[in-house]
């Protein structure tokens, strides 16, 4: 399966950006997606994910209230809205697929290509 993201770019503190990715070669809807990003000089880490239905969502500490994840299975694409961007979400954006329905415990990630966010303060 290919992950690509996109819809990255620059944009001001306090300002929102969507991101989508959509998948290719093997439908995914019956395995949770999610996102991660990695700053620069930093480890990979979660940022948000959908269970395989969008019935249960999960966000990292720092997104909470801010992002939003979502799916559309009839695209095979999950999309996360970002809004009141800070200068410490600058980071390069990865979605993921998981291999549980969940996306909670033992799941095992996935990652596409990677799209560039960049909030100036």
């Amino acid at each position: 399966v290919q992950l690509q993201a996109s819809g990255g770019g620059l944009v001001q503190a306090g300002g929102s950006l969507r991101l989508s990715c959509a998948a290719s070669g093997r439908t995914l809807s019956n395995y949770a997606r999610g996102w991660f990003r990695q700053a620069p000089g930093k480890e990979r880490e979660f940022v948000a994910s959908i269970s395989w239905n969008g019935g249960r969502t999960r966000y990292a500490d720092p997104v909470k209230g801010r992002f939003t994840i979502s799916r559309d299975n009839a695209k095979n694409t999950v999309y996360l809205q970002m809004n009141s961007l800070k200068p410490e979400d600058t980071a390069v954006y990865y979605c993921a697929t998981g291999n549980t329905m969940t996306g909670l415990g033992a799941t095992t990630w996935s990652w596409g290509q990677g799209t560039l966010v960049t909030v100036s303060s």
